[in-house]
């Protein structure tokens, strides 16, 4: 029998984190996805699970993570409802999980090229998305650069519609953005226990560091410097009125207690977007709508996304036509 002393000791031999990955690519398999890395030129490469057998007769579902652990965690829970309406593709984006860059970009716009590139590389050609946080920022960016490649758009707490001046303006509970990614890039238990104060409602409590400290260890030690990089590029120089408008229909789901995108940037968004898109406010619920409320978040997407309609390939030419002039990689 373990006593409590024990466990710190015990935890430099045996990762928890790690072994809960383990347990996650195993459910990923068994849910008919495999894991693999693209190699898709000039120093990048992305990884994404893809369906193991891509069914022509179902539309493509590409569900998109933000800050945090690799994507696996974001969408563990919500992966099998939607195994048997969508091929589902989910990828690592840049510096996350396995998937980097020696480039120096670091925008969404970057970040949506890459992603469509992966997505051709596996002939998909036309797909429905989902971003959760800074994936709804790479979400978003992907249809506005291809709107032939995107059907439906779901943006989960997305502050896509945020301003650089909203941090100044005190809209934030971060007045720099030292201190944001201090806290969305958590280096210290205390600053991993700060984002989950500030990401849930309610927050595990009592968490002992040496879990904390094993989870930064396996999922925030890479990259950070680069992921940095992309909160910086978030921010800068952002203006409403430079964000382009999107027409396809879009579901903007936001928790009603959002302390990281305050609920203000979804009614902000909804009013951007126009008639194409409709809001659902989750109650008794953070930034980690997803994983505080699974059931009411994946019931209001499967609403919004599945249906009998299906999708005209007659825009396949048109996309890949509009990816050759669109992509930076062919300059």
């Amino acid at each position: 029998m373990l006593i409590p002393s024990m466990l710190p000791k015990l935890s430099k031999y045996l990762s928890f984190t790690a072994s809960r990955d383990w347990f996650y690519r195993h459910s990923f398999s068994l849910a008919g996805l495999r894991s693999v890395a693209t190699n898709l030129g000039e120093g990048t490469t992305m990884h994404c699970w893809v369906p193991k057998i891509h069914y022509p007769c179902k539309p493509s579902l590409v569900l998109i993570h933000g800050f945090g652990a690799n994507a696996m965690w974001q969408y563990s829970e919500h992966l099998r409802h939607f195994i048997t309406h969508f091929n589902v593709y989910v990828p690592d984006l840049i510096f996350f999980g396995e998937s980097f860059t020696s480039r120096p970009e670091r925008t969404e716009k970057f970040q949506a090229q890459c992603l469509m590139k992966l997505m051709e590389a596996h002939g998909v050609h036309r797909m429905r998305l989902v971003g959760i946080s800074y994936g709804g920022f790479v979400g978003y960016s992907v249809a506005s650069q291809f709107p032939e490649a995107v059907d439906r758009l779901v943006l989960c707490c997305t502050g896509v519609c945020l301003e650089e001046n909203d941090m100044k303006d005190g809209l934030f509970r971060v007045s720099s953005l030292d201190e944001a990614s201090s806290i969305l890039l958590p280096q210290t238990p205390d600053k991993l226990r700060e984002l989950m104060k500030l990401s849930h409602v309610n927050p595990i409590r009592g968490v002992p560091s040496y879990f904390l400290a094993d989870f930064i260890q396996v999922m925030c030690s890479n990259y950070v410097e680069e992921k940095r990089g992309l909160i910086e590029a978030i921010l800068k120089g952002r203006h409403l009125s430079n964000l382009p408008k999107i027409t396809q229909p879009t579901l903007i789901v936001w928790g009603e207690q959002d302390q990281i995108f305050p609920l203000e940037l979804g009614y902000r968004l909804k009013g951007h977007i126009g008639e194409n898109a409709q809001i659902v406010v989750i109650k008794n619920a953070g930034h980690a709508v997803n994983l505080e409320k699974p059931k009411e978040f994946t019931r209001h997407l499967k609403s919004f996304l599945i249906d009998t309609q299906p999708m005209s390939p007659s825009s396949q030419l048109t996309l890949k036509e509009q990816i050759q002039k669109t992509f930076a990689f062919n300059k």
